[in-house]
């Protein structure tokens, strides 16, 4: 990738799902297995915050491995998202942000490649947030694009189960954001 990516639409998307989430969602499940709303939000912030670091090379102790904490949220959490989602955005302005080799959750992968990852993780996961809530979801285009394409060129099979589950079939002339959902281990028809 040899241009930057505008996430400021996508995280403001994901700021307003946030904003639209109830007090009373919060245990409600998600389509991301043994994840209730909070733990998703938590996770939301916790890779704002990772990828975040990760476009400015700051390579200290931040790690979204969903292997080691279950994330949650606490008092704030929506300020503290939105902080999050803002940094995010600005950091991956800069374009030595996709030059170099970076690191995210624990993983080390070149820069173009952690830009990618970061707005997958952020089309994937306000669906599952808008799912969960109940939401319409619409989101930006040019990053629904970059998750597609990511997604796509993942191989299917057994060994696909760490960042992303087995495909789920879904028609070729579906709507794009079915196809990112399927090609991501979900069903596009879940429902809470």
């Amino acid at each position: 990738m040899n241009e930057t990516v505008d996430f400021r639409p996508q995280t403001r998307v994901i700021a307003q799902l946030a904003e639209g989430t109830r007090d009373d969602q919060l245990a409600a499940p998600t389509p991301c297995e043994d994840l209730a709303v909070r733990h998703l939000l938590g996770h939301l912030t916790m890779l704002a915050a990772a990828f975040r670091d990760a476009a400015r090379k700051d390579l200290g102790p931040m790690d979204t491995s969903p292997d080691t904490v279950q994330p949650d949220i606490g008092p704030g959490w929506r300020a503290e998202l939105a902080k999050n989602l803002e940094e995010l955005a600005e950091a991956w302005r800069a374009p030595e942000a996709w030059t170099g080799d970076t690191r995210a959750g624990g993983v080390e992968l070149p820069g173009a490649v952690a830009g990618q990852v970061a707005m997958d993780e952020l089309v994937v996961h306000g669906w599952d947030l808008a799912r969960a809530t109940g939401q319409p979801y619409a989101p930006d285009p040019a990053g629904l694009e970059i998750a597609r394409a990511l997604l796509a060129a993942s191989p299917d099979g057994p060994d696909r189960e760490g960042m992303f589950g087995p495909i789920v079939p879904v028609p070729e002339d579906a709507p794009i954001l079915d196809r990112v959902v399927g090609l991501s281990g979900r069903r596009p028809d879940w429902t809470a």
